[in-house]
């Protein structure tokens, strides 16, 4: 018998491991239910000043606005941002194939229903150069730019967004953005803002070339007409996109000077209009007329071509909401608010479809006016109100003396914007930290840049997938060994200073057990059974592997796949004379394990609280088969040295010590425990009681609550 004596905690029965009655029903415990139940007791708890504030964001700053301190900080960064859209707002639409007018309409409408309905008190929406790309590139292949089809196709596409973004937001499926990944979206935008600023080209050189979001169609049109040339828009161009490059750097570095970077679209357009009325230059192509006044109410046309439009349709909201969503958090956290991204959602789908009835095109946050924005003091949503009234002013008053505007001072607005979206610092930041992140990176950017963006966006998120896919396929499994001195058990590989012992193995899985990860833990398994390397080895000396013990810390969730697994290994492991322990399970696993029976299976006995509590009761196993002819230890005979303790400290008042900390924890010089003849006598009684009572008495490690 060994001679050493083990202090174990008490493993709680799985029957008792919850005391919420929802926890006995398995769908309750799926991630979709759990956040639909978190969604409903809120919505349940919502009072009726709430419910307002849930359907109507607003008055959350409304009723708490600090008119001294907010007032004039919101207005001067309302007119700063509302200065910089004007301009923008008509690049933009030029970008998308539109006319300028449908920019303007675009900058109007949607911020005004955005700033009643939206959650984040910085962002501004509006156009954006991705999404103008987006609409550019699908419509140009169903119509011609010139033809009313195309802009009633680009405010269809409005519609469309804003119901994708509503339903996303009232089902709360925002989550699913989180699997396209950081390094993706840096590859797409870097690759997109090179394709924008090549498109933008036929401006500055002042002849067409082919649309397309290919970076080589573009570049074979631009060399095939070199020699058409004209060197005054390309001259013109030129100085104004470094005048903004100049102010954009220096409002960015020196804080007092900060209003540069926002009046740098506004200094464009004004230097541009001023050179075509004194040179009257014949060579630079000019805006033309825009019409005056605010947009009219009509309903979005076309819907025939709704079908044809879906895929857009998603892509357009997916990066709207990527790069809305992300810059509203930000900012959120910035100013000590809290954001609710399916709120935002919700917020930036009614703006679109409600601007839809006005004759505007997809909109959406857009991060540098956003960042303008916040550095300018904006405090609230009146800023955006703000911004809406400039917008408004333009459309009423300053639309004639727009048509004087020069094509490439608008080119050399969005060249200057989208010139910041191109993040070539995080690829090399990709590069040193993460090589796999950087594959990401790399081939989103390659497959963006020379195949369109339809098709880069695919391949990345694709690559995403894949290797998440991957990740859990193949879980990261560690042999774990005990540190000197403590009884802390860690991964071998990480601390080399931590030892195992003979004739047992630790293991730890780090991720959920189903389906598409079973065979491979399987296979770990095995290989670990066979080999561990690299470990110091402490114990008996015995010729093979006895105990596998299993640590299910880390493990949140288990399938019927996984359960069919543990059974079969169970099975295997028993013909060849080896014991699964399974340590640390928690409820929900726990619970599966006993309705599919695994856990009866295993033996109650053979579950523990801690790692150490199941090394050490193995220990005392393996202490007990070595120098004997060893024989498989039966599942079914309950523990005895716990009920052993008890009865000794019941009788005799004797205090057994857990072992914890010796250099050799198999040394009965370093225990100082032995079993006196009395202390046998008990262990002797036990074992009889055991014999006859056998199932019906407690297990070792279970208890009572």
């Amino acid at each position: 018998m060994p001679n050493r004596q083990v202090k174990v905690i008490p493993f709680q029965h799985p029957t008792n491991c919850s005391s919420s009655s929802s926890s006995s029903s398995s769908s309750s415990n799926h991630p979709s239910f759990t956040l639909f139940s978190k969604f409903k007791s809120k919505i349940k708890s919502l009072s009726v000043l709430e419910w307002f504030e849930f359907f109507l964001p607003c008055l959350r700053w409304i009723r708490t606005y600090k008119w001294n301190e907010y007032l004039q900080l919101d207005l001067m960064a309302g007119i700063t941002v509302g200065i910089m859209l004007v301009p923008q707002a008509m690049s933009y639409a030029k970008l998308a194939g539109l006319h300028p007018i449908y920019g303007l309409y675009s900058g109007f409408v949607p911020i005004f229903v955005y700033a009643i309905f939206g959650s984040s008190r910085q962002l501004a929406i509006g156009p954006v150069a991705l999404v103008s790309l987006l609409v550019s590139n699908v419509l140009g292949g169903i119509a011609d730019s010139t033809e009313e089809l195309y802009t009633e196709l680009a405010i269809l596409l409005a519609l469309m967004v804003g119901i994708l973004e509503c339903v996303m937001g009232l089902l709360r499926l925002g989550w699913l953005l989180r699997f396209i990944s950081h390094s993706v979206i840096s590859g797409f935008t870097t690759a997109s803002a090179i394709v924008i600023a090549l498109s933008q080209a036929k401006y500055f050189l002042g002849y067409d070339i082919v649309r397309s979001s290919k970076i080589v169609p573009l570049i074979k049109s631009i060399i095939s007409g070199a020699n058409k040339v004209s060197w005054q828009p390309f001259v013109m161009g030129s100085i104004t996109l470094l005048i903004l490059l100049v102010m954009k750097h220096v409002g960015k570095t020196k804080k007092y000077l900060r209003f540069l970077r926002a009046g740098g679209p506004l200094t464009a357009v004004i230097l541009g209009i001023s050179i075509v009325k004194i040179f009257r230059p014949s060579s630079i192509s000019l805006v033309g007329k825009i019409p005056q006044g605010l947009p009219q109410f009509a309903i979005p046309k076309s819907f025939g071509h709704a079908k044809s439009l879906i895929p857009t349709a998603l892509l357009i909201t997916g990066v709207a909401i990527l790069e809305s969503v992300g810059i509203a958090k930000a900012l959120a956290a910035k100013n000590g608010y809290e954001l609710d991204s399916n709120q935002e959602l919700f917020g930036l789908g009614v703006a679109n479809i409600c601007g839809s009835f006005f004759s505007t095109y997809p909109t959406t946050g857009s991060f540098s006016r956003s960042a303008v924005n916040h550095e300018s003091g904006a405090k609230t949503g009146l800023s955006g109100i703000t911004m809406g009234i400039i917008m408004g002013c333009a459309l009423l008053f300053l639309t004639e003396s727009f048509k004087e505007i020069p094509q490439c001072a608008l080119a050399a607005i969005v060249i200057s914007a989208v010139m910041g979206l191109v993040d070539y610092d995080e690829a090399i930041f990709l590069w040193r930290v993460n090589r796999k992140d950087f594959f990401l990176w790399t081939i989103t950017f390659i497959t963006t840049l020379f195949l369109g963006i339809e098709i880069g966006v695919l391949v990345g998120v694709g690559f995403s997938l894949a290797f998440v896919i991957h990740e859990s396929a193949n879980p990261h499994i560690a042999v774990l060994g005990r540190l000197p001195g403590t009884t802390v058990y860690r991964n071998i590989q990480q601390y080399p200073e931590a030892y195992t012992y003979n004739g047992i193995v630790i293991v730890r899985i780090d991720a959920p057990i189903y389906f598409a990860n079973t065979s491979y833990i399987k296979d770990r398994l095995r290989e670990y059974e066979i080999n561990i390397d690299g470990a110091t080895k402490r114990g008996p000396r015995v010729d093979r592997i006895y105990f596998v013990i299993i640590e299910m810390a880390p493990v949140t969730y288990i399938d019927s796949s996984a359960v069919q697994a543990l059974r079969d290994l169970y099975q295997e492991y028993k013909d060849r004379g080896i014991q699964i322990a399974i340590a640390n399970p928690n409820c929900e696993v726990l619970q599966t394990l006993t309705k599919s029976g695994v856990f009866d299976l295993i033996g109650k006995e053979w579950y523990f609280v801690r790692v150490h509590d199941a090394a050490q009761v193995c220990l005392q196993h393996v202490e007990q088969l070595k120098g004997e002819k060893v024989e498989f230890i039966p599942e079914t005979k309950p523990g005895i040295f716990q009920r052993l303790r008890m009865q000794q400290i019941e009788e005799d008042g004797l205090n057994l010590d857990m072992e914890s900390g010796d250099q050799n924890p198999l040394s009965t010089e370093n225990t100082g425990d032995q079993i006196s003849e009395k202390q046998s006598g008990i262990f002797q009684r036990l074992w009889k009681e055991d014999d006859k009572t056998n199932t019906h008495s407690e297990p070792l490690l279970s208890r009572k609550h």
